[in-house]
């Protein structure tokens, strides 16, 4: 077994994809981590902006938060729309374009791919805090952990859909079920205390209140509570992934997390309320998550606590993965329309998009390295670009709707019409919420990527109007054959072999050596006995020996300009550079010789014309064994 193998598992046939697809179990994990993982994170990036307010602030956490699950509930019947509407695969991508128009679809795909380099970057960020809170001696460490993180989880979804799934289905679940047992068991012992419960664990001290309460400050703590809600369209983006029935089963995926969700975010936000829990500042000394907080409260730093906040750190950093799962499908999809590299939309080893993962965990590594890995610094990027896909998508279902008039059309696209309309106003807040504090930064972003898809566009466009030909072949200039050149350094197997097959390909060949060089005189002599007296025995033209000065001792520009040369003097005819190579037999052994004839064939493709050609003429060493 190689590396790869070993690393991202052995390849899987195509005709096995029926094997890779997943139902609601492995669906919750792959595709709701990011949206019940932020029941971590949410309500926490509310609290930090209520800290001005000290214990005053705690009251507000409630409202807050039954106004974001209401914004839940509105975009999860959407979703269950576009679920159904669009069993291919109807992201706000998908959605927008077919309905609104390609500039429509464009911003949605631009939106989406912003909003998932920051879920993964946000997701891990979340986790490492986690950990960082448990134990804080790890805070300058910060980085490393995020990046360590962020490369296991690129291994596992290298490896495929279900695995992956399989993998993340404990942490998951584990997650979930401690959580819900520390709500449970925090709402009994305020219902115990009559509202009044008293902590295992003491409480940090509110801070001294600095700042009165204020609309702008309420419109900027929802703003950043509405973080909650990125991930939700995960499942209507990879409805394919699920085995049959799709819809249905996408579906219930749906479900379960939107209500898992619900009731995390109600319960933690209650029991915020009822302990008077306030936030620490992240990133600082003595910062405790609100979660680690509330869980000490409630059942204090027993074996309990660790299970949990294990639980949190492992759910939070794999959370990553609904990108990781949405983030290549999408690139998938614009690739499809030419907006993209081709690559993104070809299936690797194990049936998942290589390329678009890889791509993905280099963007988010990125950010993550460049806001060293803390949550609050990434928060306020994040959001925009999820709701305003939201509100695409929203807008072109209702557009879907009034074309498609079947029946119960109208209450279809009041649905959705009341989810573009919410979800547009929440962009708005958002934006103007978090615009100073980073904001602006999605708001580049998302223009220059607009501006790749049309670049890249364009560029198909023009290869495939240059490329088209409707003219038949030139039997008559079949006749004539090319003229092979092979640059040699020094007579051994690899020169002899290239030499035959240039022969092969012509009766016309040049060999090209470069000096000074320390084999050039032995070279004469062997070349007159090797390869000149065995053409002349066997009747034939033997090859020219050229050589070719280089004062300045380069090897690869010499040919270069000797072939481009020889084109111009022989107009029309076709030449074809024959490059002798090693072929190691391991691996490494590639460093330890140089790769000149790469250099050359590269080189000779971008300044070269239509009348050069190249051909390699390997030579293994492991047939020589």
């Amino acid at each position: 077994m190689n590396i790869l193998d070993l690393l991202v598992g052995k390849p899987i046939k195509t005709s096995d994809e029926r094997a890779e697809q997943i139902g609601p179990a492995q669906g919750v994990p792959i595709f709701g981590l990011d949206a019940l993982s932020s029941a971590a994170y949410g309500p926490e990036a509310a609290l930090s902006l209520l800290i001005p307010l000290g214990l005053l602030g705690v009251r507000y956490i409630v409202p807050i938060s039954a106004a974001i699950i209401t914004l839940l509930v509105i975009v999860y019947f959407s979703y269950r729309q576009t679920i159904a509407a669009y069993p291919s695969g109807g992201g706000s991508y998908t959605v927008a374009r077919f309905n609104i128009g390609a500039r429509a679809g464009l911003l949605a795909a631009a939106a989406l791919l912003a909003d998932y380099i920051l879920t993964a970057a946000v997701g891990i960020s979340a986790g490492v805090g986690a950990l960082v809170s448990a134990v804080p001696s790890l805070l300058p460490h910060t980085v490393s952990l995020c990046v360590g993180i962020l490369v296991i989880i690129t291994i596992l979804n290298l490896r495929g859909v279900r695995e992956a799934g399989t993998v993340f289905a404990i942490p998951t679940y584990l997650f979930v079920g401690t959580l819900l047992i520390t709500i449970v068991a925090g709402i009994l012992r305020v219902l115990l205390s009559g509202g009044h419960p008293q902590p295992v664990v003491p409480l940090p001290p509110p801070p001294p209140m600095t700042e009165a309460v204020s609309y702008w400050l309420l419109l900027k703590v929802f703003a950043s509570g509405c973080t909650a809600l990125t991930g939700v369209e995960a499942v209507s983006n990879g409805v394919k992934a699920f085995r049959e029935p799709t819809v249905k089963n996408a579906q219930r995926t749906l479900t379960i997390i939107i209500f898992l969700l619900a009731v995390l975010l109600a319960g933690i936000s209650y029991l915020v309320k009822s302990y008077g829990i306030v936030a620490t500042d992240p990133g600082k000394p003595g910062y405790q998550s609100i979660l680690s907080i509330l869980t000490a409260a409630v059942f204090g730093k027993g074996f309990f606590y660790y299970l949990s906040m294990g639980a949190i750190l492992i759910v939070l950093s794999l959370s990553a993965n609904t990108a990781f799962a949405d983030f290549p499908r999408l690139c998938r999809a614009i690739a499809r329309n030419n907006y993209l590299p081709h690559t993104f939309a070809y299936r690797g080893r194990r049936l998942v998009y290589t390329y678009g993962i890889v791509v993905l965990a280099l963007l988010s590594g990125s950010v993550l390295i460049l806001f060293r890995g803390v949550t609050d610094r990434l928060i306020p990027l994040y959001a925009v670009g999820a709701f305003l896909a939201f509100t695409l998508s929203q807008a072109g279902m209702v557009m879907h709707w009034w074309k498609k008039r079947g029946p119960h059309w109208l209450k279809s696209a009041f649905v959705n019409g009341l989810g573009a309309l919410v979800t547009g106003i929440t962009t708005a807040v958002v934006l103007l919420a978090k615009f100073v504090e980073g904001a602006w930064i999605t708001l580049l972003f998302i223009p220059s990527v607009i501006t790749l898809f049309v670049r890249v566009r364009q560029h198909y466009h023009r290869v495939k109007v240059l490329t088209t030909c409707k003219i038949p072949v030139d039997v008559a200039g079949l006749n004539q054959a090319p003229i092979a050149v092979v640059p040699i350094d020094r007579w051994n197997s690899i020169t002899r072999q290239g030499v035959e097959f240039a022969a092969r390909l012509s009766p016309e060949v040049v060999a090209l050596h470069v000096e000074p060089d320390e084999h050039s005189i032995l070279l004469r002599d062997e070349w007159q006995h090797y390869v000149e007296k065995s053409f002349r025995a066997a009747g034939k033209e033997p090859p020219q020996l050229q050589i070719v000065p280089s004062p300045y001792r380069f090897i690869v520009i010499p040919i270069l300009q000797f072939v481009l040369e020889l084109s111009k003097k022989n107009p029309g005819r076709n030449i074809v550079v024959v490059i002798p190579e090693l072929v190691e037999d391991k691996w490494y052994e590639y460093f330890l010789h140089n790769q000149r004839g790469r250099l050359l064939e590269w080189m000779i493709l971008v300044r070269g014309n239509e009348h050069i050609f190249t051909v390699s003429a390997p030579w293994h060493i492991r047939e020589q064994k």
